[in-house]
């Protein structure tokens, strides 16, 4: 393999971990239930490469053929959690053993707010949990009136700061968040503070495409910051540098959406380079699985299975695809957020051996570990790699 090519589906779960109880999430299958909530779903592309002969409870249910093209299989996750965060680490070889701090009951404590006050000179509206779109319909009005930005959370290890571009320009709102960031560490250290732009008038606000990731730094050595060591080219597409907090990333395409990321994905791959292309498909997440939206949900998977002819067609010859997920965000359920879910895995490339079935693997790890083997990247990730038995080489 000269270069590896991994995809996000962010949150694309494929049924509930055997802990899923413990976190509220009993019963979720973020592909399984958007397949019963529309049944005309069909993912033509991603059949083929054996995502219905993944093994568990009625994922035949989405298309079952009897010669995937490649490797096939499922991971759980043996960090604690179910974030963007400890996903995205997971799978690049730092396994979080102790969550990151949330504030979903009581907000964040006067502490921080205070200090955030006095570096700042603003007031703050909210620190409540919420929904991104409801609160700023809710607290609107105030933040225009009074220039106070509105800070809110979820369930989520995510200190979130909404403001109104005419007030905030997207830089003056990242310059804040990046004061934010240095004010939560320790034991307020949120995984990632978030910038939330929004438009509009009284009433009728709007979430801009100009949000902001700001993430703590891995807490170890990650498969990217191996590939930059090694002088391989690492190419980060969405808001893949945001989560690991640009260390690692040698070159970025900060695509806001499926389709810019998918586009981007492409011009990456139309060149030749050794390393690694990382792509993270947010709409998923962020557009429809927070939204309860499975309609949606489905014509976003549509979509990007219809793009998939182009993408593989792309691929050089030594190129291979890993497409995975990195939680669920179930739509089909009460809660609004993430999902304790395994992660499906396929495997494709023109080394890589049809038909495999790699099982359910017991940490996203093994991903990194694979990758890390098949780029010949000497290291000492957790995990367990199954590089050779799924290559032709």
């Amino acid at each position: 393999m000269k270069r590896a090519f991994w995809i996000v589906l962010d949150s694309a779960g494929i049924g509930a971990l055997p802990d899923a109880a413990a976190y509220g999430d009993e019963g979720s299958n973020t592909f399984v239930n958007i397949k019963k909530a529309v049944p005309s779903l069909f993912l033509p592309h991603m059949i083929a490469l054996g995502l219905g002969n993944i093994q568990g409870k009625e994922i035949s249910l989405l298309g079952h053929t009897n010669t995937p093209l490649g490797a096939f299989g499922k991971m759980a996750e043996a960090s604690q959690g179910k974030d963007t965060t400890t996903g995205h680490w997971e799978m690049a070889g730092v396994i979080t053993k102790t969550p990151f701090p949330t504030f979903t009951d009581t907000g964040f404590p006067p502490e921080v707010m205070h200090r955030l006050e006095e570096e700042t000179g603003l007031g703050f509206l909210g620190n409540i949990a919420a929904s991104g779109t409801e609160i700023i319909q809710r607290l609107g009005d105030e933040h225009l009136k009074t220039g106070y930005p509105i800070v809110y959370t979820s369930a989520d290890s995510v200190f979130q700061i909404a403001a109104h571009e005419s007030l905030f320009p997207p830089e003056k709102l990242y310059a804040l968040c990046e004061t934010a960031r240095n004010i939560l560490t320790g034991p307020y250290g949120v995984a990632r503070v978030i910038a939330r732009p929004f438009t509009g008038t009284y009433g009728n606000y709007v979430r801009t495409k100009n949000r902001r990731d700001f993430s703590l730094p891995p807490t170890g050595v990650t498969v990217l910051d191996l590939c930059a060591d090694a002088g391989l080219t690492v190419a980060s597409v969405g808001k893949i540098e945001d989560i690991f907090a640009q260390r690692g990333i040698t070159r970025r395409d900060h695509a806001t959406n499926n389709s810019q990321a998918i586009e981007g994905t492409l011009r990456f791959l139309q060149e030749d380079f050794p390393g690694l292309i990382f792509t993270n498909l947010v709409d998923f997440d962020m557009v429809y699985g927070h939204r309860n939206d499975p309609v949606g949900y489905a014509r976003a998977l549509e979509a990007f299975d219809a793009a998939l002819p182009n993408i593989m067609a792309a691929m050089k010859k030594e190129d291979v695809l890993f497409l995975t997920a990195d939680h669920g965000c179930d739509p089909t359920t009460a809660s609004t957020d993430h999902s304790r879910e395994y992660v499906p895995l396929l495997i494709y490339g023109n080394e890589i051996r049809s038909n495999v079935d790699l099982g359910i693997r017991s940490t996203f790890a093994d991903l990194g570990k694979t990758i890390c083997e098949g780029l010949g990247l000497k290291n000492s990730l957790p995990g367990e790699s199954f590089w050779k038995d799924i290559t032709n080489v």
